[in-house]
């Protein structure tokens, strides 16, 4: 009985062996029974020279930037654009109420009038006491009397006519007008408002002329110029463009280690505050790049087709690096030698064979 308990329990176990080899060979499919893809290009990964560049970081700024303040007290009148706006140089932004301003400006016109019209006299008086002199009807102390009044009198429109333009100019601060042609990025004032000297009322911004402000660090001190040229890449604008290096602040911050390196971008597609990067040459290496349409991003994931010796699909998790125009730097993922997919991606499947 023992025996025949022994063989039963091996044949059982012999039919356990044979049908999990049976169900791995179900699972298992041949090659001819995948999936054939067509169309797809095929290319051999080879490491390449990759030119090492340092990345600094920074924001696009205008080069020309006007904050317009408040020079006397007064109340918001009118305002007559909105952040956004298109603005020509003299165009006029808001004005102030400001009657204290206005009443003595009045008053300085209604001075020089009154001077004017003194001198009138005063001159018309010397010509007359003059004849009467030639015709000794008069002394010479009158005539020397009446010359004084005329000089007094034309330096009280002097005076009369400077304290005009002064009231004038300081009743012309209640006209708020732009002192360059772009775009509004900032108003702080709405109609009736009131408003002190020196107080922020509108920002402008010039358009067409911007800049990109990086921090970079203090080893690049001496190794950038002035109209060197560098790769920057932009928030929001999917293109590599190039920045000239326009202006350098060697003062290195204490905190950051970094100093100020202002680039001149081109216009086209740029706004002020937007996220930028430089990159700065500093020699090369070795390195994989595969080109950015063989990429495949799902999610925070990034992968690439490979194709095995048996010309089967497979995707692979690889960890890029940075862009190099058309071409991404694989850090790790990929070796010398592999075949991956890079273009016709979009037909591939896990387990496809590659036609």
């Amino acid at each position: 009985m023992k025996r025949r308990g022994r063989v039963n329990a091996c044949l059982l176990a012999v039919a356990l062996l044979l049908g999990v080899w049976g169900c791995g060979r179900e699972k298992t499919a041949p090659s001819e029974m995948l999936p054939a893809i067509r169309g797809a290009t095929v290319e051999r990964v080879v490491p390449t020279d990759i030119p090492a560049r340092l990345e600094a970081s920074g924001t696009v700024r205008a080069r020309n930037t006007a904050t317009l303040s408040a020079r006397i007290a007064g109340t918001v009148r009118k305002v007559l654009v909105k952040e956004g706006d298109h603005v020509q140089r003299g165009k006029l932004l808001a004005t102030l109420d400001a009657m204290e301003s206005t009443a003595g400006a009045a008053g300085a016109e209604y001075a020089v009038e009154e001077a004017l019209a003194r001198k009138k006299l005063a001159d018309v008086t010397f010509e007359r006491f003059s004849r009467l002199y030639d015709e000794q009807a008069v002394t010479l102390q009158e005539l020397d009397t009446r010359r004084a009044e005329r000089d007094m009198a034309d330096r009280a429109l002097a005076r009369a006519r400077e304290a005009a333009r002064a009231s004038g100019a300081v009743a012309g601060y209640t006209k708020i007008a732009a002192p360059l042609s772009g775009i509004v990025s900032g108003k702080s004032i709405d109609a009736g408002a009131t408003v002190f000297p020196g107080m922020p009322l509108i920002t402008l911004e010039e358009e067409g002329r911007y800049w990109l402000e990086v921090n970079a660090p203090e080893t690049l001190l001496g190794k950038v110029g002035i109209g060197q040229v560098l790769p920057v890449s932009l928030g929001g604008i999917d293109r590599q463009i190039t920045g000239r290096v326009a202006e350098i602040v060697p003062k290195v911050d204490p905190v950051s280690r970094t100093f100020i390196v202002k680039l001149e971008i081109p216009p086209k597609g740029v706004r002020s505050g937007q996220f930028g990067r430089a990159y700065f040459p500093l020699g090369g290496k070795k390195g994989i790049t595969v080109p950015a349409s063989a990429i495949v991003e799902r999610g925070q994931l990034t992968s690439v087709w490979v194709v095995d010796s048996r010309n089967i699909a497979r995707m692979r998790l690889v960890k890029p690096g940075e862009t190099y125009g058309d071409r991404v730097e694989i850090l790790a993922g990929l070796a010398d030698g592999d075949r991956i997919v890079t273009g016709g991606k979009e037909k591939v499947t896990e387990g496809a064979r590659m036609e």
